[in-house]
């Protein structure tokens, strides 16, 4: 799931399912990079329990199956699930074991809480209130000594010529995201500007820049 591309009225299941299905694959079938550095790299975790928030095609959610996690992948599109399920299937009934598809609606649903070693959400984008509510649920259901990692487009996006949302406030920053979850009772681990050379809609080469932000309940 992403919401980089309208207003929060089109972040319903019609939506992304008719999105899902005009295309044979939306998305690259890879892991989000950022996932892999923080979650696999030398600095990496250690195999839990993980929730998967916006779980789309299920390239995280399998990439954390495969080394040992234990996902919850939930998303609004039941088509992106269903696809998701078949690409786990793919890689192994040990795999496709480890990872539970949910299907929600993250605007309304609420995790349980302290109840992941790992909470994870790529790319969703929603206005102020509204992101406000999702990330602090987010980051009430990691459990102690658990990681938050979120990744977004960053603002400085809005002036490159990427296509990026029409409501700037649907971009965060790391720092508006440490000042959201609130700071007591967690270790900033990770608050960076990440660079990643790309091409816009008309194919020129640019330079994106992400959003990184890992936290650590202590």
């Amino acid at each position: 799931m992403s919401g980089h591309d309208h207003g929060p009225e089109m972040f319903d299941a019609a939506f992304w399912d008719a999105r899902y299905s005009s295309a044979h694959a939306l998305w690259s079938g890879n892991p989000n990079h950022h996932l892999v550095a923080e979650v696999g790299g030398p600095a990496g975790l250690a195999p839990g329990t993980a929730l998967d928030a916006g779980a789309g095609e299920g390239a995280d959610a399998i990439w954390l199956a495969e080394r040992g996690w234990q996902v919850t992948a939930v998303d609004v599109s039941g088509v992106a699930l269903g696809r998701a399920a078949e690409h786990a299937a793919k890689a192994g009934d040990e795999v496709a074991a480890r990872i539970r598809w949910l299907r929600e609606d993250l605007i309304e649903w609420t995790p349980p809480g302290r109840a992941y070693d790992l909470v994870t959400s790529q790319y969703i984008h929603l206005p102020g209130a509204l992101r406000h509510t999702f990330f602090a649920r987010l980051a009430a259901a990691v459990r102690d000594g658990g990681t938050l990692l979120i990744v977004g487009h960053h603002p400085m996006d809005l002036d490159t010529t990427l296509q990026r949302p029409d409501h700037p406030e649907l971009l965060f920053t790391g720092d508006e995201l440490a000042s959201e979850i609130g700071g007591d009772g967690w270790e900033i681990v990770t608050n960076v500007t990440a660079e990643r050379e790309t091409t816009d809609p008309d194919g020129r080469p640019v330079t994106a820049h992400d959003t990184v932000f890992r936290a650590r309940r202590v």
